[in-house]
């Protein structure tokens, strides 16, 4: 187990970040629990992506990341960290935790400029061949993963409407 660092982050509630976190997570855990996360597809690299390239785009993840409110992103970390502890045998989270770790993301992300956000999109963006998520769509239910989408997509407009 790995001590804290220091105090407990801050962590907003009551938000709208929050409930549309928990929208999302209660349309999109059902399409989660379809994942294989124990398939070894999630550690091999992505097709047709040079390391030079990968690392481009990480490097825009890490400027973002420099970008971002510090409290808010420690109770990112603190919500993976605690997401990670309750892993079953499957490789899923709760449901709970998997819902606190939506919450984070989205309240870190609107913390920096949309600008930000769309470089880090549009470097991964063009490392993912477009078959990557065609075959990971293949391997679920269809409707599962379109409601999963759906709810993300809102998601991301309650963040936007939130982001600085």
């Amino acid at each position: 187990q790995v001590a804290s660092a220091g105090a407990s982050a801050t962590v907003p509630s009551g938000d709208k970040i929050g409930e549309a976190a928990k929208k999302l997570s209660d349309a999109s855990y059902p399409f989660l629990k379809e994942i294989d996360w124990t398939s070894d597809l999630w550690i091999k690299p992505l097709p047709g992506a040079s390391a030079s390239q990968a690392l481009k785009a990480v490097d825009k993840a890490i400027v973002m990341g420099s970008a971002m409110d510090g409290n808010l992103l420690k109770a990112a970390a603190e919500a993976h960290h605690k997401a990670i502890g309750s892993i079953d045998g499957k490789g899923l989270t709760s449901a709970a935790d998997y819902e606190a770790v939506n919450a984070a993301l989205g309240r870190v992300v609107a913390s920096v400029p949309a600008s930000k956000v769309m470089d880090v999109y549009n470097a991964f963006a063009g490392l993912t061949n477009p078959a990557v998520p065609n075959k990971i769509f293949s391997t679920v239910n269809s409707l599962d993963a379109n409601a999963a989408a759906k709810a993300f997509y809102e998601f991301k407009d309650v963040v936007k409407a939130a982001q600085r």
